[in-house]
């Protein structure tokens, strides 16, 4: 038999959420950047995610948390139509991205993923020079004059906190970097399309602490002007880095999402408080 639930006041000790300042949209603005309508994934003859909807919130942070194989890094690769490589996928409902539908059947998926940037579990950083790695984008995508380039490079390296760092060995290859440098250098590759959205499938995973804490303070600047979804497994990360979080159970469900100090502090429904309080898992 399962103990009786604990508090919020018992939940408090084990994660401590900090007072978050107000999540600051656009103004006149109200549209969330991401709807989710009903929408559900299969491989082949297993479904991964169950009939989910909600919605992301446009320049604030969104954590996704839930054990392993509840269906979060799919829901991710879903909003960047990444499933698309994978044989015997389909899905049904929705997912709309600054108003257009990810599966509508005339997306411009090149287009898509400009506005929607990824940056995944391990660094992966091109077999090429630091300022290559940032500048591929915009080159492929003819997003920028090459005499600009140079000035677009350092923008990106200066938003993701790296300039400072590597701005004396643009021409060096980028895997000589550290994997917390790698990380921040594949969000500045990122951010060299232009996105409006950033997907984060457990960024902080393959890195030592100094090194998470440096993409902890950078995702938090980076709201500031990019909607961002991340997934983690970390629940302090969540806690720490997140405006909103959503609480996935196995088999895909959306159990819960709510702001990230109610979800910890007080929440709503059974199974994600046993979830938080490590009663599973």
């Amino acid at each position: 038999m399962l103990d009786a639930p604990p508090t919020a006041r018992t939940l408090a000790p084990r994660i401590t959420v900090e007072p978050r300042q107000p999540v600051s949209r656009p103004a006149g603005n109200d549209e969330p950047a991401i709807e989710v309508r009903d929408f559900s994934f299969w491989y082949g003859d297993v479904q991964a995610l169950q009939g989910v909807s909600f919605t992301v919130p446009r320049r604030a942070v969104t954590a996704l948390i839930g054990p392993s194989g509840c269906g979060k890094s799919t829901f991710l690769r879903s909003v960047n139509r990444m499933n698309d490589l994978i044989p015997e996928t389909r899905a049904s409902g929705d997912l709309i991205v600054e108003g257009t539908s990810v599966y509508g059947s005339g997306i411009d998926l090149v287009a898509h993923r400009q506005r929607v940037g990824m940056v995944f579990q391990r660094p992966n950083p091109f077999p090429k020079s630091i300022f290559d790695n940032v500048a591929y984008g915009p080159v492929l995508n003819a997003l920028c004059a090459k005499r600009d380039l140079p000035e677009l490079v350092e923008e990106c390296l200066r938003r993701a906190a790296l300039w400072d760092e590597v701005s004396d060995r643009l021409d060096e290859p980028a895997t000589g970097l550290s994997g917390g440098q790698q990380q921040r250098l594949c969000i500045a590759r990122a951010l060299g399309n232009r996105p409006t959205v950033l997907l984060m499938d457990e960024p902080c995973s393959a890195l030592d602490p100094i090194a998470t804490q440096k993409i902890e303070e950078l995702i938090f600047e980076l709201k500031r002007e990019y909607t961002i979804v991340i997934v983690t497994h970390n629940m302090q990360q969540a806690a720490r880095v997140s405006d909103t979080t959503g609480f996935f159970d196995r088999g895909g469900v959306l159990v819960e999402l709510g702001e990230t100090h109610q979800i910890f502090t007080n929440p709503r429904q059974e199974r994600t408080e046993a979830y938080i309080t490590g009663r599973f898992g």
